[in-house]
């Protein structure tokens, strides 16, 4: 039994809807539509790479207005990280859309892959967190892939 709440999990699948779309905007629909696919793409991908982020200081409210814990993690660099991605993603939009999909879809997958060390921070629960790392690599595969793709599509299908 996933210990994740089934809302959880539709409300992380849904989050995959624009990815798909409008990656299949950028690669299948007509001029205009495909280039404003792929600034709508590049916003959606910013948000989401910011909200990954901001998970950080969502799990770790807790510990305001307490003593420190001594953890470096805990008292420091989780929200230093928190919006790191949140600053990437921002510069990101201000470059060429192709390279700006390519950076998103490189954050995303970095992220992951300090998340998954950090994470156990926060559960104290083994199964849901490995249940959360497994969903959070099924989210990070897809949405990269399609970031990573509609920048594939712009740069060397449709040119």
């Amino acid at each position: 039994m996933n210990p994740l709440p089934p809302l959880v999990r539709r409300l992380a699948y849904a989050g995959l809807i624009p990815f798909v779309a409008l990656a299949l905007t950028v690669q299948l629909g007509p001029t205009p539509l495909n280039y404003l696919g792929a600034e709508s793409l590049a916003g959606y991908g910013a948000v989401i790479t910011a909200f990954m982020g901001a998970l950080h200081w969502g799990a770790n409210l807790h510990n305001l207005g307490k003593a420190p814990t001594g953890d470096r993690w805990i008292d420091r660099n989780a929200w230093i990280w928190g919006i790191t991605p949140a600053l990437v993603a921002w510069l990101a939009l201000h470059i060429y859309i192709p390279v700006a999909l390519l950076i998103l879809a490189s954050t995303l997958v970095i992220q992951r892959n300090i998340d998954i060390n950090t994470y156990r921070y926060y559960f104290d629960n083994a199964e849901a967190l490995d249940a959360f790392i497994t969903l959070r690599n099924r989210l990070t595969i897809v949405a990269a892939g399609c970031l990573a793709w509609a920048s594939i599509v712009i740069l060397f299908i449709q040119n």
